[in-house]
């Protein structure tokens, strides 16, 4: 297997920051009720909150920390001062939050901050250049680094999941501080090492849910670099290939591919299995009919609204993922939000972790079907959905190449 190799990146172990001020970038950006302003799951902030308590109790460092949530004109673009008294709840420390970013509200609160305390600065993306995307050596220029980053001795960077973003907070301060990563970053950064450099195998793909476009990128990169025995295929991205292959899927399914703009990718698709892909598509369906009732129905004979993997095709996924070594899960395999429509997912997710394989499951929607208590050394819940399928699509992560430059000119690597 060639590609998809992972730079070395420097951790804790690598930088001593005892009693230093940190600048510790985390992902705190949670979905939120656009009606009520509450925060509907706060996974990500409970994660994160271990990294603060760490760097507390164990370093005694004085911690400012900082992350984004949504975007400029999006519903969930807000403060971050609800995620505050989370973060309090969640650490057992009284954390601080200041209404400001890079103004002289937060620059006096940072110059104040002592050793044992935290401070939490407002949502990085109420300062457009956090919006904007150039290289690590440009984003080392703009005004948020060049105001904060003299009022620190060391970056740590904890946000895996934005990790595909070129921006200031996380590919600039690297360049002009001594930075490594979190905790949480290098455990998502070690699961990606096991699955692409060890050479476990069968190394098996499951992938669903509705990013197609994605996980094309995703496909095509892994069968470049032979990076996978078996790619078993769930959601609209299986639609697709049962389509490239002449299969008819019912003229309801196929109007909702063309509604999506997804039929435009079947020559793709279909260079993708003349490539030699070794993907494995569904046998059969739980689907909707006209007249509302559910049924297991073969793909043969397709006439309903196709809602999750069947019965067989469970059967037959659960075979792969018995003999795998090596599973990576990303998307649903059904419309997981209906009760009715879940099995497909909870079984194959069942399986994976039940397995005597290694998994990495994509965050999103997957994430929150895991049971916490099957998270161990041999179930890794990744963080970052979209920075995951970014790598697996072969891009390189902005954020470890900033790390990396960082390594070169601070610590002498």
């Amino acid at each position: 297997m060639n590609g998809l190799k992972l730079p070395k990146i420097p951790t804790l172990k690598d930088f001593d920051i005892t009693g230093r001020k940190i600048f510790l970038r985390i992902d705190i950006n949670v979905p939120i009720d656009p009606d009520t302003g509450k925060i509907l799951d706060d996974r990500r902030i409970r994660v994160h909150a271990e990294t603060i308590r760490m760097l507390i109790e164990q370093y005694n460092a004085a911690v400012v920390v900082a992350s984004h949530q949504g975007r400029p004109g999006e519903q969930d673009f807000g403060t971050l001062e609800k995620h505050a008294e989370l973060l309090s709840e969640y650490t057992g420390l009284n954390i601080k939050f200041v209404p400001d970013v890079i103004g002289p509200t937060a620059r006096e609160e940072i110059k104040k901050l002592k050793q044992g305390e935290v401070l939490l600065l407002d949502n990085l993306r109420l300062v457009s250049e956090e919006i904007l995307e150039a290289t690590p050596e440009k984003q080392s220029m703009t005004i948020m680094v060049k105001r904060l980053a003299p009022l620190f001795e060391a970056y740590v960077n904890d946000a895996f999941a934005t990790a595909h973003r070129s921006q200031p907070s996380i590919v600039g301060f690297p360049l002009v501080l001594p930075s490594v990563a979190g905790p949480v970053f290098e455990k998502e950064v070690k699961a990606l090492k096991r699955v692409f450099e060890t050479m476990e195998s069968p190394r098996i793909f499951i992938l669903g849910g509705t990013k197609v476009r994605d996980l094309l990128r995703v496909i095509e990169n892994l069968v470049i670099n032979k990076a996978a025995d078996r790619i078993l295929t769930t959601g609209l991205v299986a639609q697709l290939f049962l389509v490239a292959k002449g299969v008819n899927i019912g003229k309801e399914n196929m109007r909702f591919l063309e509604e999506k703009g997804i039929l435009s990718l079947i020559p793709r698709a279909r260079h993708i299995l003349l490539m030699g892909a070794p993907i494995e598509t569904p046998i059969d369906f739980k689907i909707v009919n006209e007249d509302g009732t559910i049924e297991n129905a073969s793909v043969a004979g397709i006439k309903g609204k196709i809602k999750d993997i069947g019965e067989a095709t469970i059967n037959m996924y659960k075979g792969f993922i018995k003999e795998a070594k090596v599973i990576v899960m990303r998307g649903p395999a059904g419309v997981i939000e209906d009760e009715k429509f879940r099995k497909g997912t909870k079984e194959l997710l069942d399986a994976a972790v039940n397995s005597n394989a290694f998994v990495l499951i994509g965050g999103g929607h997957l994430a929150s079907m895991v049971d916490p208590k099957h998270v161990n050394d041999h179930v890794h819940v990744s963080t970052g959905g979209n920075a995951l399928l970014l790598f697996l699509s072969g891009e390189t992560l902005p954020a470890l190449k900033a790390l990396e430059l960082s390594a070169t000119m601070f610590l002498g690597w």
